[in-house]
């Protein structure tokens, strides 16, 4: 999931356990070839064809709408505020570099890229990187393994991520019943009687119909589904507080089971091989910006993209049935009224609603509603460390940690790197990427919440929570005398005051927001949306989502150009054949008012 995204990162012990449990090979296939997929590669760009299109917000969305456009002929205008990439850049840590080296890598937080994404990876192989066949996705790498780490000396969950990279056998619910059961029992080593109740839910989610995941499992809150409320504290833990939090970054209370269980259904049927671009667990082998963003800004451009980089939107201006500008301020504080044929709104949605002025809301009532739409925060912090610390060789999830933190040791997967040659002052050796969930729960340090603390007291209490899960076996797996400098992410500020500010917060997932969710096309007929808020079909804050839209986005332009360019494909979510049957049997039912025929309390 980013997040960004997600990501909503870490739900990945399913999805290993799965593959391992019916004896998958940890051998990597060979990447298939773009011209092989759907939709990939693009061909070169369509001659101009005269119509423009202001681009507002240069994140994932709005990097995917410009790249779609500008292949088929559009001259596109990027106005983004502060850099590209927005929550999925790397950035670099300020005065951290010397004698020639690069500064040391930093991000809003950790990201990856699963399997269960197809629309993103079809960008990233359309994206040329140098020495690679298939552009910047060839610099997808996978993680062999990750962990829960408990604390108080709690055994810690270690588990490896194997991948197929084949179709199993034919799934059955009994087979993924046998399957899931092997997992919970291996792995997290829960009471049967609970195992056994756990599975029957998920496959009581993986057999419902639609319409029951849209009009009942989207009221309900997860902690509810899984009946938490009935079981042992360690059910409640890892299968209702550490999914949600970890992954979606919302309360097990709050949190939709359309969401929750949506997203563990596409991680399972990831790990089985199913409908996956790649393994359940991959990470770029770079800082993202060298990876990734960088190589996009540079293909955008020979495409004739064109940037505003420093420029703010303030309102999206409405007149005679259209959008008629956009009043921005330049980077020298200059208001500026930007005019193009087409509008492509890419902001975030906590920045985009700001900018729809009271016209345009009136123009399409689906804008108001977007003020429904709910933010939490879940933002990283990165420890550079003098030596490498022996954790684990992939994500880690700290499951017991007031603050819900995840993380994950980046230097060795940039095999490209020498990281102490390369970064820095030639001393720090790694960089231990931590993503805090939680800001609203007191920690073990001060007692106050993350958004209390001051900046150095929020990266004390994280580097001493982390010690808490790791160093409490009898094992000094963190060392303060490793410790070499830390860096939180700057769009977090105000943190120890009464108004603390996050410019970089994370749309969540309470029960009923789906329906709050708006389309890529608006009423306004030159206005488009585009951004992990508006509904596709993965319902949940990623870079997928919000490259799934910007394609719908494009889409809907062209439709209301009449064009006659090919269509953006927008990959949905992977189904699996074989449930199809049990969901047409559970629409049934529904329509009859009755429950799933595996729902029994």
């Amino acid at each position: 999931m980013t997040r960004t995204g997600s990501s909503r990162r870490t739900f990945l012990a399913g999805a290993a356990a799965t593959a391992g449990a019916l004896g998958a090979s940890n051998a990597l296939p060979s990447p298939a070839h773009a011209e092989d997929r759907p939709g990939a590669p693009a061909a070169p760009a369509a001659p101009p064809n005269g119509r423009r299109v202001a681009v507002l917000g240069g994140g994932v969305a709005g990097l995917t709408a410009a790249h779609e456009l500008a292949e088929r002929g559009f001259a596109v205008t990027v106005y983004e505020r502060r850099a590209l990439g927005g929550k999925a850049r790397s950035i670099d840590v300020p005065g951290s570099a010397r004698g020639g080296r690069r500064p040391l890598p930093a991000e809003h937080g950790f990201r990856f890229i699963p399997g269960i994404y197809h629309n993103l990876p079809d960008t990233m192989r359309r994206i040329p990187f140098p020495g690679n066949a298939h552009g910047v996705w060839d610099n997808l790498v996978a993680p062999p393994e990750m962990m829960f780490a408990r604390a108080a000396g709690r055994e810690d969950l270690r588990a490896p991520i194997p991948w197929p990279g084949q179709s199993t056998a034919v799934l059955t619910p009994d087979e993924i019943r046998r399957a899931l059961t092997g997992i919970l029992q291996s792995l997290v080593r829960l009471p049967l009687h609970e195992t056994a109740y756990f599975v029957d839910r998920v496959l009581v989610f993986l057999t419902s119909c639609d319409e029951r995941r849209n009009e009942v499992w989207e009221h309900t809150p997860w902690w509810d589904f899984v009946r938490a409320a009935r079981m042992s504290n360690e059910y409640q833990r890892i299968l209702a507080v550490g999914i949600t939090r970890n992954i979606v970054a919302t309360k097990a209370e709050e949190a939709s089971t359309r969401t929750v269980g949506a997203l563990g259904e596409a991680f399972v049927f990831n790990a089985l091989g199913r409908g996956a671009d790649g393994p359940p667990d991959r990470i770029l082998n770079l800082p993202t910006n060298e990876a990734w963003i960088d190589p996009w800004e540079a293909h955008l451009r020979t495409l004739g993209v064109e940037f505003r980089i420093g420029w703010t939107v303030q309102e999206v201006q409405y007149g005679a049935g259209r959008v008629s500008g956009v009043a921005v301020l330049d980077p020298a504080g200059a208001r500026q009224t930007v005019t193009a044929d087409h509008y492509v709104s890419a902001l975030p949605v906590e920045h985009a609603r700001r900018t729809w002025s009271a016209a345009l809301r009136a123009a399409d009532p689906m804008l108001g509603r977007c003020d429904r739409l709910e933010t939490d925060w879940m933002t990283g912090i990165q420890f550079y460390l003098t030596e490498r610390a022996p954790l684990v060789h992939g994500h880690l999830n700290c499951i017991d940690s007031p603050w819900s933190l995840t993380a994950i040791q980046q230097a060795e997967h940039w095999p490209a790197r020498d990281f102490p040659a390369d970064y820095g002052d030639g001393v720090a050796v790694d960089c231990l990427s931590v993503d805090i969930s939680d800001w609203d729960k007191p920690g073990i340090l001060y007692g106050k919440t993350a958004k209390q603390c001051t900046r150095e007291e929020v990266a004390r209490e994280v580097w001493a929570q982390l010690k808490a899960s790791l160093n409490d076996t009898g094992k000094t797996l963190l060392k303060d005398s490793a410790l070499h400098s830390w860096f939180l992410d700057p769009g977090v500020d105000g943190l120890g005051t009464p108004d603390p500010t996050n410019q970089d917060q994370l749309l969540i997932h309470p029960t009923g927001t789906f329906h709050n969710r708006p389309s890529a096309g608006t009423r306004i007929p030159n206005f488009f949306l585009s951004g992990d808020y508006v509904a596709v079909d993965i319902d949940l804050a990623t870079m997928e989502g919000a490259n799934a839209s910007a394609r719908a986005a494009v889409n809907s332009l062209l439709d209301r150009e009449g064009s006659t360019a090919p269509r953006c494909l927008v990959a949905p979510m992977y189904r699996a054949p074989e449930l199809e049957s049990f969901r047409r049997h559970d629409q049934w039912r529904y329509r009859l008012g009755l429950r799933n025929v595996l729902d029994v309390g």
